[in-house]
């Protein structure tokens, strides 16, 4: 199968290729040279613009935000990747990510990395929203959608 890169995957293509539940939402896209490190597989920070990118993707997706300036502000608290297996130049991979939790003013998104059949990473992020004064409050319509679609659940 052909993978559209940096388009949204539907749920019966993550399925199709592998990909169990609960991830319903997914990037597909490919190693560059520029992310491969002195020892020929993907370097550790290379992940992490990966997550970036899948979040911009997401973010647009449910409308959490349009980066035109409007609130709310989305800004990453704290990340963390497990690398289960190394990746190479050129793979085709594929990024799954869901909001699994929800607090007052903070959403905790998972993510995995998926390339030739298996699990390469996992990862986790804290993600706050602000506006000008601060932290606000996530708003409702947020908080139903990343129940609905992600399963998410309030702390």
């Amino acid at each position: 199968m052909t993978l559209p890169f940096l388009t949204p995957l539907s749920t019966d293509t993550l399925r199709n290729l592998g990909i169990p539940e609960p991830w319903g939402y997914g990037i597909a896209d490919r190693v560059r040279f520029g992310e491969i490190d002195a020892l020929g597989h993907v370097n550790n920070t290379a992940y992490l613009g990966w997550f970036e990118t899948f979040r911009i993707h997401y973010f647009r997706e449910y409308a959490i935000n349009d980066y035109k300036g409007t609130p709310p502000r989305i800004v990453l608290r704290r990340t963390s990747c497990d690398y289960l297996q190394e990746m190479k130049l050129n793979e085709d991979y594929i990024i799954t990510g869901r909001t699994s939790e929800m607090r007052n003013t903070s959403f905790t998104m998972d993510y995995a990395v998926w390339s030739g059949g298996s699990l390469r990473a996992t990862a986790q992020a804290v993600i706050v929203t602000l506006d000008e004064a601060g932290k606000i409050p996530l708003p409702d319509g947020l908080r139903e959608t990343f129940k609905s679609r992600d399963g998410a659940v309030q702390l």
